[in-house]
């Protein structure tokens, strides 16, 4: 069965995912005050802006009338300047304001929707979506989501209001005079469908570009180290400006559709056709002269609607585009599940692999084909062969970073797809050669996986992994921030902290995948020593090429195009294996 994500992390709400309108109503129907304040705000700011050309009618009528009736047209003067400071500084303040909470607060949601999601995600998801295009949607397409309903839909649903008000109010001139509003809204409503229609591909496009933009940065960034020793600035400087291009190429398009926005067009005839139409009801005497005033200022709120659209629309538009990408992520299946009620008892360490095939999604073969071993609690192994030959993937199956296609992985006599997935992790820890190191202090990175570590147990383990005594050197100790993934350490030191980790943690099952590749032979001596009290009652998988570490292990699997050639101790294939003897004579 696929679920969304490998991990779910309980909310006290669920969103809808069955489509982004659907989504994005869920997330502000959370908040119905503001939905209120906004709703009321608008309809109360558009019925306001709709009596003053009713009162200036009548105000034409007052002035007109024999005598003139002055005491007529003060009060008529007042109502005007009343209404429109309440107006504008009760009804437009509620409804701007309502509708800035409302938006800042969907985004909060939605930022910490899509975090949690992409926490729980697999790692075949991750592996086939570049970091640069989920920091993109995670940042910019959430912040299109903003913009969508401050100042997109704010302005929408102010819009729809002063378009309401002269077909509500205009009959109660004349009843003919509904006849221009009502042709101008069903022209303005096929005029406005046809346009989003060209525009949602267009801003589609455009926040696939950024992504890319995105993309090809975080690359660049992420190996710089790469680029400059290479000396490939310029090539690299002119890849990233080909993909700004294409971005800018895209923007482009949508202005052009922008640009070509009718309705700015179709308001200036409305108000020709609306002026034509009263005075000639003006010249029949079905309306008098104030009515005419009364008519053609209605007429004139139609001016709002048709100049804001242009940049609500796109704005919507954009946002809806953000909202498919980030529900993209939201819903990507993954064939991993935490089996929140599955075993979780306490790990003895036997493991046992039947026949077990397995090939990375975009791998053209299989990585590992029929590998069979049993390993008994406690028991160290060691893993050894070329480069390519599937050691790594070993260690990821034990944990489920990844399933198995064809075969079992069993620990204790238990799938793996069988334990809770949680429970299984914690007490399998892997240091791998390629580790990754919080920007954090030391002490935070040594605890990552034990949170609730004392400083005594930090300082215990940092000391066991040999790490203590390099850690002391830094003015700030264990409190000392290093840069983001250790850079600020060297690579020896980096792998202590991870192994202090390890060893913090307590595992049942302790994977070290070249773990000790960056250190020197003098601290080798002291972390082997380490690492042979760490292992003692755990089981312990060795990945290496130190010998001095094969030598010890229970037993030695020699791996060769991802299938066992050989197993026993270091003495029997010596004997027995030419495969481990080239591996043993090549790193002797």
């Amino acid at each position: 069965m696929s679920n969304s994500s490998e991990f779910t992390i309980e909310q006290n709400w669920q969103a809808n995912h069955a489509g982004p309108g659907r989504w994005l109503f869920s997330h502000a129907r959370r908040q119905p005050l503001m939905i209120l304040g906004v709703l009321g705000g608008a309809a109360g700011n558009a019925g306001l802006a709709a009596l003053v050309p009713l009162l200036i009618g009548r105000a034409y009528q007052a002035i007109q009338a024999t005598p003139p009736d002055l005491s007529g047209l003060q009060r008529i003067a007042w109502i005007i300047v009343i209404s429109q400071v309440a107006r504008g500084l009760i009804l437009q303040l509620a409804r701007n304001l309502s509708s800035e909470t409302l938006c800042q607060r969907i985004e909060r949601d939605i930022r910490q929707e899509l975090y949690l999601s992409l926490i729980g995600k697999s790692m075949s998801f991750h592996d086939s979506h570049p970091t640069g295009d989920l920091m993109a949607r995670a940042t910019n397409d959430v912040r299109q989501i903003n913009l969508l309903f401050n100042p997109g839909l704010n302005l929408v649903i102010g819009s729809a209001n002063f378009i309401l008000m002269p077909l509500l109010m205009a009959p109660a001139i004349h009843p003919q005079l509904l006849l221009v509003p009502l042709i101008y809204l069903t022209a303005y409503g096929f005029v406005v469908r046809d346009y989003l229609r060209q525009l949602r591909p267009v801003t589609e496009m455009v926040r696939h570009e950024f992504g890319n933009v995105n993309t090809a940065l975080a690359e660049a960034i992420e190996g710089i180290e790469t680029v400059k020793g290479a000396a490939q600035e310029e090539y690299e400087t002119s890849r990233f400006r080909r993909t700004i291009n294409k971005w800018r190429r895209a923007y482009v398009a949508q202005a052009e559709i922008e640009a070509r926005f009718l309705p700015l067009l179709m308001l200036g005839l409305l108000q020709a056709a609306g002026m034509g139409h009263s005075l000639w009801l003006l010249r029949s005497g079905a309306i008098d002269v104030g009515e005419v005033l009364a008519f053609n200022g209605l007429l004139l709120l139609f001016g709002f609607p048709t100049w804001a659209a242009q940049f609500a629309y796109s704005r919507v538009a954009a946002g809806l585009a953000s909202a498919r990408r980030i529900l993209e992520l939201l819903n990507a299946r993954s064939d991993l599940d935490q089996n929140e009620n599955g075993y979780q008892q306490p790990l003895r360490g036997a493991v046992a692999f039947d026949q077990v095939t397995f090939h990375y999604a975009a791998a053209a073969k299989a990585t590992l084909t029929n590998i069979s071993f049993r390993v008994e609690p406690g028991q160290t192994v060691a893993i050894v062969g070329q480069t390519g030959s599937g050691k790594s993937t070993i260690a990821k199956l034990l944990n489920r970073i990844y399933d198995v296609q064809r075969g079992a992985v069993r620990i204790d006599g238990v799938k793996v797809q069988d334990w809770n997935l949680a429970a299984l992790r914690r007490q399998i820890s892997i240091i791998e050669q390629d580790l990754y190191l919080f920007s954090r202090t030391i002490a935070e990175n040594i605890a990552f996986g034990c949170p609730e570590a004392g400083e005594e147990e930090i300082i215990a383990a940092a000391q066991a992994a040999q790490a203590d005594e390099f850690i002391m050197n830094f003015s700030a100790g264990y409190a000392t921030v290093i840069g983001e993934r250790g850079t600020t350490l060297s690579g020896g030191q980096r792998q202590r902290i991870a192994l202090a980790r390890a060893f913090l943690t307590d595992p049942a099952i302790l994977i070290l995948d070249d773990a000790t590749s960056a250190i020197d032979s003098e601290t080798e001596d002291h972390i082997q020593r380490a690492i042979e009290r760490a292992a003692a009652n755990r089981t312990t998988f060795l990945i290496t090429h130190r010998l001095s570490q094969i030598r010890w292990a229970d037993q030695i699997l020699v791996l060769r195009q991802g299938q066992i050639v050989a197993s026993g101790t270091h003495e029997e294939l010596l004997r027995s294996s030419e495969a481990y003897r080239d591996i043993f004579a090549r790193y002797k």
